[in-house]
C-alpha cells in the first residue's frame, strides 16, 4: 500500500528543510575557514604577520571548541521544548552571525574591537553548528519511513561536501573576477552577505514544518525529559552508547572525511607538488563520486543492516589510508604524473567514507531512547568532531614534522580507526528499524 500523498508531502518538506539548512551551516562554516588567511590581515595587527595568522586560525578553532557547548545547550532544549523550535533557532543564529561577519569593520577602522566582534560571531557560529548537526539527524530520522531510514536520511550527509564545493567554487570565482586588491578590500564580504539569501530560503522552508511525530507523542503522554543531559549520564546504556558514538561512529566518520576530502588536497599540493588547480580538480572528482556512493550505502544499510556497512567502512578505512597516500606520492611525483592512477587512488577512499556516512544519519537516533535522543546524539557527535576530527590537521602536520615524512602523520587517523574498529566489533549493536517512539 502506498503512503498517503499528504504524508509524502510532509516528508519531502522535511528533507528539503533539513538538507538546505545543513547545507547553509556547512557553507557558512567552511567559508570562514577558507578566508581565515585574509582575516589575519583584516582583523588583527599587521606588524606581526605570523602572530596574526595564528590568531586568525585560533579564532576559527574557537568555533570547533564551542560546538559541544552548543550541542549540550540546544540538545537539551530540543528534548525539552521540541525539535522543530530548536531547528529554527540554530539556523537563525548561524545565518545571522554569518551575515554579520560580512558587515564587520576591520582592525584598521576600529582597532581591537574588530577581532573581538569576530570572535563573538565565530562562537555563535560554533554554538549553532553544535545544535544543528545532530539535531537535523534526529528530526529527519524521526520523520523517515520505517524500512527506508538509511536511504531517506543519507541525503543529509551530502550537504557537507556540497557546502564545501559551493563555498570553494564561489571564492575561486570571486578571486578570478576581482583584482587581488578589490577582493582583499571588499570582495571577501560577498560570500557572507549572500548567506542572507540562503538564510531567508531556509527559514521559509522550516516555518512550514510540523513538530516531530515522536516528540509530539512524548508530549501527549507527558513523558518529556525535564533534565535530558543529566538523564543521559545517569542511564548506563545511554552513556555507553554515547561513548560508542564518540569513539567509534562519529570518530570514524570525521577521520575518514578529513583524510579523504581535506588532507588529500593539502597533500597533493605540498608533498606531491601538483599545481593547485589540478590537485583541487582531482579531489573534486572524488567528492562527486561520494554523493551517489553515500546514498547507495544508506540504501544498503536498509537491506543488510547498519552494523555490517559501518564496520566495512571502519575496517577498509584503517587498511586503505596509508597505502593510498603512498600511491599518491609515487604516481604524483613521476616525471609525468599519472592522473589516472591518482584519480583511482582517491576513489578508493570514497568507499570507506560512503560506508560510514551512508547509514550514519539513521544510526545515531536509532541508538538512543526518544526522551533524551537529541542530547545523546548531539553531544558526543560534536565532541568527537571537535576533539578527534578537529585535531586531525594539527596532529597529522605535527607528526609529519617530527618524523620528517609527509606520510608519518597518517598514523594518527589510521591508529584511531583501528581503535574504532575494535570498539565497533565488540560493542556496535544492530539498530536497523528500531522503533523510534521508545
Amino acid at each position: 500500500m502506498s503512503m498517503p500523498e499528504s504524508q509524502q508531502a510532509i516528508q519531502k518538506k522535511v528533507v528539503i528543510a533539513a538538507c538546505f539548512g545543513t547545507f547553509l551551516e556547512w557553507y557558512d562554516f567552511l567559508t570562514f575557514a577558507s578566508l581565515a588567511v585574509y582575516f589575519s590581515v583584516l582583523f588583527f595587527p599587521a606588524d606581526d604577520p605570523v602572530a596574526a595568522l595564528l590568531a586568525s586560525l585560533g579564532t576559527f578553532g574557537v568555533g570547533m571548541i564551542v560546538r559541544p557547548l552548543g550541542a549540550a545547550l540546544f540538545g537539551s532544549l530540543g528534548d525539552r521544548v521540541g525539535r522543530r523550535t530548536i531547528f529554527m533557532v540554530t539556523i537563525v543564529v548561524m545565518g545571522v552571525s554569518t551575515v554579520c561577519v560580512g558587515l564587520l569593520p576591520t582592525y584598521e577602522q576600529v582597532g581591537l574591537l574588530a577581532p573581538a566582534l569576530l570572535l563573538v560571531l565565530r562562537m555563535l557560529q560554533g554554538l549553532s553548528v553544535g545544535g544543528e548537526i545532530g539535531g537535523a539527524a534526529v528530526y529527519l530520522t524521526e520523520h523517515a519511513p520505517t524500512g527506508k531510514r538509511g536511504l531517506y536520511t543519507s541525503v543529509l550527509q551530502l550537504m557537507g561536501p556540497l557546502g564545501m564545493m559551493a563555498s570553494s567554487l564561489q571564492i575561486v570565482a570571486l578571486q578570478y573576477l576581482l583584482s587581488d586588491a578589490d577582493f582583499k578590500t571588499w570582495g571577501w564580504r560577498i560570500p557572507f552577505l549572500l548567506s542572507a539569501v540562503l538564510l531567508a530560503i531556509s527559514i521559509k522552508s522550516r516555518m512550514n514544518l510540523h513538530e516531530s511525530p515522536v516528540f509530539h507523542q512524548l508530549r501527549e503522554k507527558n513523558a518529556l525529559a525535564k533534565t535530558p543531559l543529566r538523564d543521559c549520564f545517569r542511564d548506563r546504556q545511554t552513556l555507553g552508547r554515547m561513548g560508542l558514538l564518540f569513539f567509534c561512529i562519529s570518530a570514524g566518520g570525521s577521520l575518514i572525511f578529513f583524510s579523504a576530502q581535506v588532507f588529500t588536497t593539502v597533500f597533493l599540493k605540498t608533498a606531491v607538488s601538483l599545481p593547485a588547480a589540478q590537485a583541487s580538480g582531482l579531489v573534486m572528482i572524488s567528492t562527486l563520486a561520494l554523493l551517489p556512493a553515500t546514498v547507495f550505502c544508506g540504501w544498503l544499510s536498509d537491506r543488510i543492516g547498519r552494523r555490517p556497512v559501518l564496520l566495512t567502512g571502519l575496517i577498509s578505512g584503517a587498511i586503505a589510508i596509508i597505502p593510498v597516500f603512498q600511491g599518491l606520492l609515487h604516481y604524483g611525483t613521476l616525471p609525468t604524473p599519472d592522473t589516472t592512477m591518482l584519480t583511482l587512488l582517491l576513489l578508493v577512499l570514497v568507499v570507506p567514507l560512503a560506508c560510514i556516512t551512508g547509514p550514519q544519519t539513521a544510526t545515531l537516533p536509532e541508538l538512543f531512547p526518544a526522551r533524551t535522543r537529541y542530547t545523546a546524539v548531539a553531544l558526543p557527535h560534536n565532541l568527537s568532531a571537535g576533539w578527534i576530527g578537529g585535531m586531525s590537521p594539527f596532529m597529522v602536520t605535527w607528526l609529519g614534522v617530527q618524523f620528517g615524512s609527509p606520510l608519518a602523520g597518517l598514523w594518527y587517523p589510521t591508529g584511531l580507526l583501528i581503535l574504532a574498529t575494535v570498539i565497533g566489533l565488540f560493542f556496535l549493536p544492530e539498530v536497523r528499524d528500531r522503533p523510534l517512539d521508545q
